[in-house]
């Protein structure tokens, strides 16, 4: 397809009262209704409307330390994205979910059944959890070693594609005169034995509408990138520049060639937290008003977790202490060196470096007009940074709104975003065929 033809894909990323962290201090947010499901419904409708791709839910598997600061807890991803399949029909759910702290045959059936439930429309997040924190809710004394979790994630997904394919497209027969709900020869176990999981199978649930649900991957270290060049057929990542972005595309790219994928198989998709003004001052107003609402305490726990350094104790107006090295690193790696790099290059203080990362933790935050917002996703898009974004509002509803109803119009009139849904799953969306299933018999594609 040629460069002219493409069009971007766009997710919203969900997150609470928006990612700004000090969104819930903001007067056009609604704090107290991050347990309503209405709330989260209307979020949803807005963005179908606006047809953007699919809605990414973020998780976590332990509270903050500093609970006290941050509105960062929500409602279980299964529970809400089902809900919210029934109130949609074309958007898709992407949710978020561990292996490391999971069983494939229950992330497997549950994602089969949100597959069913939407009619086509789920997504997987995976995710090896990247806070220590974690590991004490799941009786462990100490958060399994990076790359170790990269191993238990590739058996994880093994498993789980296996339970998915241990169905058979045509195994239910449901003839009621013969009395034959299914073919025998077409649900098979699958008897894996592996360096960590024992599953017979197969299955509890016949196979979802989509096959699998479209992989997505969130983590840009070395292992991140190889598990995506493996596995993903979407991946979720930050960068602060083209050129870093340029770099990461081409890079994750090339690798497919060696597991015989090709580009079109894997979507790169940056997150950008867009703040929109009529004018480029009010924009830049209104992230400074969200930034005067942070509170210091708040950031700095959550840097000092990023770096692995408690930064409580040094002033706020001077530089990052030493730090470790990113061998000592045992949680988000990819995360640790881009904190890093964005400080040195930019000569940050603390105190700047933690409003650098309010809006997004790390991923790009852009304040202007809808006009020099849609000329930065297209500059990305078609220079080789990108295949997309993941959309991550500053502050929702208003966020997800004020976007859907002065951007999403600039990037259609430009002809780089679509007008209407033209398939209903998920993978029609992204362009990504249906999985053939690996026992069937005769290995039909799917649409």
């Amino acid at each position: 397809m040629s460069q002219s033809k493409r069009q971007l894909h766009l997710n919203v990323f969900l997150m609470n009262t928006g990612h700004h962290e000090a969104s819930w201090r903001h007067q056009n947010t609604e704090p107290e209704n991050i347990t309503d499901i209405r709330y989260f419904q209307r979020i949803a409708q807005i963005a179908e409307k606006a047809k953007f791709d699919s809605l990414f839910l973020a998780d976590g598997l332990a509270v903050s330390q500093n609970i006290k600061h941050g509105a960062f807890v929500g409602l279980e991803p299964f529970t809400l994205l089902s809900a919210l399949a029934a109130v949609t029909e074309h958007i898709g759910l992407i949710g978020t979910v561990s292996t490391t702290y999971n069983e494939p045959f229950h992330v497997a059936r549950k994602f089969a059944s949100l597959d069913h439930i939407s009619k086509g429309r789920a997504g997987w997040n995976i995710v090896t959890s990247g806070s220590s924190f974690e590991a004490s809710n799941f009786s462990k004394d100490t958060h399994l070693e990076h790359s170790k979790r990269y191993e238990r994630a590739k058996e994880f997904l093994e498993v789980t594609t296996s339970l998915w394919d241990s169905w058979e497209d045509e195994a239910l027969i449901i003839d009621r005169e013969s009395g034959t709900f299914a073919d025998r020869s077409k649900v098979r176990e699958i008897n894996h034995v592996g360096d960590t999981f024992k599953v017979r199978g197969p299955l509890n649930i016949p196979r979802s509408p989509q096959g699998y649900p479209v992989l997505v991957q969130a983590g840009s270290s070395e292992d991140g990138k190889e598990f995506a060049a493996q596995y993903a057929e979407a991946i979720f990542t930050a960068q602060q520049t083209l050129v870093e972005a340029q770099q990461f595309y081409s890079d994750v790219k090339a690798r497919l060639v060696k597991y015989g994928r090709s580009p079109e198989q894997l979507k790169i998709l940056p997150g950008i937290c867009p703040i929109i003004g009529r004018t480029e001052s009010e924009a830049k107003e209104k992230e400074q008003q969200l930034n005067e609402l942070t509170v210091p305490e708040y950031g700095l726990n959550q840097l000092s977790n990023m770096l692995g350094v408690d930064l409580h104790s040094y002033p706020l107006d001077g530089p990052l202490p030493e730090l470790p090295s990113l061998s000592d690193i045992n949680g988000n790696k990819s995360r640790f060196q881009l904190v890093v790099d964005l400080a040195g290059r930019e000569n940050l203080t603390i105190r700047a470096l933690l409003h650098r990362l309010a809006g997004g933790r790390g991923h790009r935050t852009f304040a202007g007009t809808p006009i020099q917002i849609a000329d930065q996703l297209e500059e990305w898009f078609l220079h080789g940074g990108s295949d997309g974004f993941n959309v991550m509002p500053p502050y929702l509803p208003a966020g997800i709104e004020e976007f859907a109803e002065f951007v999403i119009p600039e990037l259609q009139r430009r002809g780089l975003f679509r007008t209407e849904y033209s398939g209903s799953t998920l993978r029609g969306h992204l362009g990504l065929a249906r999985p053939l299933n690996q026992y069937a018999t005769v290995a039909v594609e799917g649409a």
